[in-house]
């Protein structure tokens, strides 16, 4: 299973070709692929779709995010749940790309969107939900009623590449997330034809992490690479855990 492992950061996402659709797991900074986002804006593919919970982050110092992408010319779309910084005070790169009309944006529910990711890796080409009825999103959609409340059709999101991030793994591709980085990182490497990860700790022999433990099993893992240590190596490859008072 060697063959999933590649030697640096630069090479897990080499042949990314332009036009590609890119799913970028992450919840904040838990799960969030920064090194392999940082290694794609240095390998240049352009015209990119990009599907993430967010557009990026307003804090300092500022961590690789799609915002980046957005900066250098690179994405055409952005799929996700929040095009707008959640604070009012934080101004997101992407804002002013999108209001020029430089990139679109597409908005959908965080839930919505997850399930919709879901669906691709299940080989279910769309669903029925009662999410966004009632808003803007459901202008021009279709409708149905299921028991006297209305259901809005939403469609499968296969990818063409997922980047993901993992605690550990095996050189089988087998993953462990480490709490909350268990949130997109699962249905994202379902919905992409190639699922890349990079990994905290180092890469451990086939089948040294106990099957009950594995979150996402190597059957969806294409890729994989070991994190390098600092200065090379983007923050956060360990993180200090808080406990309360």
């Amino acid at each position: 299973m060697t063959e999933k492992l590649r030697p640096d950061l630069a090479a897990a996402v080499a042949d990314i070709p332009d036009g590609a659709t890119i799913a970028f797991a992450g919840f904040g900074m838990p799960g969030t692929p920064f090194n392999l986002i940082a290694a794609l804006a240095e390998q240049g593919a352009k015209n990119l779709t990009l599907i993430a919970n967010t557009t990026g982050g307003a804090q300092q110092p500022r961590m690789p995010d799609i915002g980046m992408l957005v900066e250098r010319g690179r994405v055409r779309k952005v799929i996700c749940a929040f095009t707008a910084a959640t604070r009012a005070s934080d101004v997101l790169p992407f804002t002013k790309y999108y209001e020029a009309g430089e990139v679109e944006a597409e908005l959908v529910p965080q839930g919505t969107l997850a399930e919709r990711l879901r669906a691709a890796g299940a080989g279910i080409p769309a669903f029925y939900t009662p999410t966004a009825v009632g808003t803007e999103l459901a202008e021009g959609r279709e409708r149905r009623f299921f028991n006297g409340r209305e259901y809005l059709l939403e469609h499968a999101l296969p990818v063409d590449y997922a980047f993901l991030r993992a605690r550990r793994a095996d050189a089988s591709g087998n993953l462990q997330f480490h709490r909350s980085q268990r949130n997109f990182n699962p249905v994202m490497a379902m919905a992409a034809r190639i699922a890349i990860a990079e990994i905290e700790e180092p890469i451990l022999p086939p089948g040294a992490i106990d099957p009950d433990a594995v979150h996402t099993p190597g059957i969806f893992i294409h890729r994989l690479v070991q994190i390098p240590p600092p200065p090379l190596g983007l923050w956060p490859q360990k993180r200090q855990e808080r406990v309360r008072p």
